[in-house]
């Protein structure tokens, strides 16, 4: 039993080692990109709820969200690339991010480049993204996990631990950051090809 829980672990850290080495560790641009390429781009395809433009209130950017394949042969998930931003070293048309599906609905795992080389960006950091039932916001919340440490130097109730206890301690609630997508929407968040009746 042991043996196969440990095959088992085994085989998941492989697949999860093998999902992000398909990942570019360094950002790539693509030549020419602006917000009209990729509205062009968008509405050529059989668009998914995850795709279209986005805007990013917390890093005053605007973004696509596209599908993307490194090879024909590997599962499709998205890439995210940036439009505008007031960020001026920063080229639109960087790849700043990867989505890619997971098991659950709604829930996507989310890489976003965390450190910056000049105008490449590098370094992709994972975390969980919620799209919402609209399709109209896509929030992710990293962990914010921390431990303490307590010690008990009296050692006046016995404890496992021997005097030190340690006790997973998680911070108050905030709110998540995300996306809020402004193509294919309108600002009540209604599908652009939606008809309104006033």
């Amino acid at each position: 039993m042991k043996q196969t829980i440990a095959i088992i672990l085994l085989t998941l850290v492989a697949i999860a080692g093998w999902a992000k080495t398909d990942l570019p560790e360094q950002s790539v641009v693509l030549p020419d990109y602006d917000e009209e390429v990729a509205r062009q781009r968008l509405l050529e395809s059989d668009m998914q709820p995850l795709e279209g433009i986005w805007y990013y209130p917390n890093e005053d950017m605007t973004l696509a969200i596209e599908r993307w394949a490194p090879e024909p042969s590997h599962k499709i998930g998205y890439r995210i690339l940036l439009i505008a931003s007031e960020d001026l070293e920063l080229l639109p048309g960087t790849v700043i991010g990867y989505i890619e599906a997971s098991a659950v609905e709604g829930k996507y795992h989310m890489w976003l480049y965390s450190q910056r080389d000049k105008v490449t960006l590098c370094g992709p950091l994972e975390c969980v993204a919620t799209l919402n039932s609209e399709a109209t916001s896509l929030t992710f919340d990293p962990p914010h996990w921390e431990v303490k440490l307590r010690a008990n130097f009296a050692r006046f109730l016995p404890s496992l631990f021997k005097g030190i206890s340690i006790i997973p301690h998680v911070e108050q609630e905030t709110l998540p950051v995300g996306f809020k997508k402004i193509f294919p929407a309108d600002g009540n968040g209604n599908k652009f090809d939606k008809v309104r009746y006033l």
